[in-house]
């Protein structure tokens, strides 16, 4: 196939066209590569869409497969127009945020999405969800039954930039200080493996697929998690279990970002990580053990540096404080 990815550069779309050239297509990438390059083998097409349609002069086609992985309408607006017509086969990497409600676990394909930003309005990191949910709307008009929705959560496994799925097992291979760890045993957790995520979209384009699937990894309790962490780094000291309204009294934030406890959700979210995927299992997608995804998350943030500074999680002067505070409270 000749497929273009639009994008190419970062963790899910350089997976996408790392795979695609190791099974023989014919790649093009379009991106401005500011933060890193496309995978080798690629055909890389430096353009800044900020530049509508200018960005797309020259490109070529027809396409048998474009990927798009934007969250700005006004950028998913563009190449749809310019691109929509000619290509065989569409694919729109979206996001479960589309969802209006995360309280409901198991919640499928069905269930209510938010309203769409209003026409030609550019999306930010606030309206996330409602710029997911506008370019779908306009991928199923523009591209109609050639047009695969794919409904990520939340994706793991080398080269994640985001430091949430790798926060607890490089954690707690860091060093053997008391790791305070949310005491919710039963929090769900569905992560899925970038590598998984890519070979099934590849898989469904070339199949034709049509319609909007939840992209999802298996529920796995957190508990199980945690214990997966602590085994392969080979930590040996019980965790600190810390009650949720302990935490949120003390600062602690959920999910991610400075001084958050990532994969840890408030109330209201307990369907946030345990939607269906049986849609897209039953389609061909096609998921490895989590525990292999654990280990070469691990693997991963060995190679980049257990010590780093991080996009979530606490930092060691934040955690040690919790940690005696906690401690004195319960003495």
């Amino acid at each position: 196939m000749r497929i273009l990815v639009l994008g190419g550069t970062a963790f899910l779309s350089a997976e996408i066209a790392r795979q695609a050239v190791a099974a023989g297509h014919a790649v093009t990438c379009l991106a401005r590569g500011t933060s890193a390059s496309a995978p080798d083998g690629v055909t890389w097409v430096r353009a800044d869409r900020a530049g509508g349609a200018a960005a797309f002069a020259g490109l070529g086609g027809p396409w048998d497969e474009v990927v798009e992985v934007s969250r700005d309408p006004v950028q998913a607006r563009v190449a749809l127009d310019v691109l929509g017509k000619g290509a065989r086969h569409w694919t729109f990497v979206s996001s479960c945020s589309v969802y209006a409600d995360h309280s409901v676990p198991g919640a499928a394909e069905d269930a209510g999405v938010l309203e769409p930003l209003p026409e030609g309005e550019a999306g930010t990191p606030e309206t996330y969800g409602e710029a997911k949910s506008a370019i779908e709307g306009m991928t199923l008009e523009s591209a109609g039954e050639k047009a695969h929705i794919v409904r990520a959560g939340l994706i793991g496994g080398p080269g994640d930039t985001s430091d949430r799925y790798g926060y607890w097992p490089a954690r707690f291979a860091l060093n053997a200080d008391p790791v305070l760890v949310p005491d919710t045993p039963e929090l769900a957790t569905q992560i899925i493996d970038v590598r998984d995520l890519a070979a099934w979209i590849l898989r469904a384009s070339g199949q034709g697929l049509a319609g909007t699937l939840n992209a999802l990894g298996n529920v796995v309790p957190f508990k199980d998690y945690i214990a997966g962490s602590r085994r392969l780094a080979g930590a040996t000291g019980a965790p600190v279990l810390v009650p949720e309204a302990w935490l949120v009294e003390h600062g602690v934030q959920h999910w991610a970002g400075p001084d958050s406890l990532p994969l840890w959700l408030p109330p209201g979210h307990e369907g946030f990580q345990a939607r269906s995927n049986n849609a897209a299992l039953a389609r061909g997608m096609v998921l490895r053990p989590w525990q292999d995804t654990l280990r070469d998350t691990l693997s991963d943030e060995r190679r980049k540096g257990l010590g780093r500074d991080r996009k979530a999680g606490l930092s060691p002067d934040t955690e040690r404080r919790l940690v005696a505070l906690f401690r004195a409270g319960a003495a």
